[in-house]
């Protein structure tokens, strides 16, 4: 089976507006998907309809090669969606026995294999009141895997971790890819985690999808710029058109210029600039990374 995924003009309107418009999303078997875009951008309501929590306006969604959803599709996902639930004065262990339960899942062995792939094995007593959010989020996603699903799917896991736990939660995915096969497709806002994850990228903006790419494509796209921070972006910016013939540029915050052509003249734009009066706090030469290519997309930064 070549997809574990495929949109077809994904549709949902809300009062007149379609927050998800005409999606079409390829998610490979094997993938790690990163889904980004800003917040409102339709991440979430994308991911609820897949998961048949929301019913689509118009669209199809294929699952597994089937465009007929049931249990049986459903039964090979599993989800973290939203901020994990769990009651906080039972153990990690006795929370997964309960959805175990209610899930009708058969298989009690689950539960330890499940906590020894997020990594939570040897505080599997320990009550969830005193877990961290990383480990409440490990746990959030040990839940989903008691099935033992092929697709993952995860909205936002690392939201309000901290750097530690955001890189637990990077290394826990990579391991859920690569050592036991699952496909994950996983929403966030934090570039700079995603570009050290995925496999392949979908940017939607309002709505839309406006570029799928495998991360090896986005990386082959990716341009080398010298890098300016200048006391005076609109003189500095002036005096790169008329003195030095440069237009492939762009102004960012803070006094920020970023120039895409005449990379080998980097001490010439040093010295036109100083001596006409323009300090230069900083000039390099660096590589577009994930978030530079998103910006250029969409024309502004993702939401933090």
């Amino acid at each position: 089976m070549e997809y574990v995924l495929r949109t077809y003009n994904l549709t949902k309107t809300y009062k007149n507006v379609n927050v998800v418009d005409n999606l079409n999303l390829n998610v490979k078997t094997g993938d790690i998907y990163g889904f980004i875009g800003k917040n409102g951008a339709g991440k979430t309501s994308t991911i609820k309809m897949v998961m048949g929590l929301s019913k689509a306006s118009s669209g199809e969604i294929e699952l597994f090669g089937d465009k007929i959803l049931n249990n049986k599709c459903y039964g090979r996902i599993g989800s973290l969606i939203d901020y994990p639930g769990f009651y906080l004065n039972l153990t990690g262990e006795e929370n997964l026995e309960i959805h175990r339960r209610m899930m009708g899942f058969t298989r009690k062995n689950s539960i330890n294999k499940a906590l020894e792939m997020v990594g939570l094995k040897n505080i599997e007593d320990k009550k969830v009141k005193n877990f961290s959010l990383g480990m409440r989020q490990r746990l959030g996603i040990a839940r989903a895997l008691l099935h033992h699903p092929e697709f993952l799917i995860l909205d936002e896991p690392t939201n309000g971790l901290d750097p530690i736990g955001i890189k637990e939660i990077r290394e826990l995915i990579l391991d859920l890819n690569q050592k036991f096969g699952i496909t994950v497709l996983i929403s966030s806002h934090i570039l700079s985690e995603i570009q050290l994850l995925v496999t392949k990228i979908g940017i939607i903006h309002k709505g839309r999808l406006i570029e799928e790419i495998s991360y090896d494509e986005l990386k082959k796209r990716n341009r080398h710029y010298i890098q300016l921070k200048v006391d005076n972006d609109k003189k500095a910016s002036f005096i790169l058109e008329k003195k030095l013939d440069i237009r492939d540029y762009v102004v960012w915050e803070d006094g920020i210029i970023r120039i895409y052509e005449k990379l080998n003249v980097v001490g010439n734009i040093n010295k036109i600039l100083v001596s006409n009066d323009v300090r230069v706090d900083e000039i390099y030469i660096n590589l577009d990374n994930l978030e530079d290519y998103f910006i250029r997309l969409t024309g502004g930064k993702i939401d933090v």
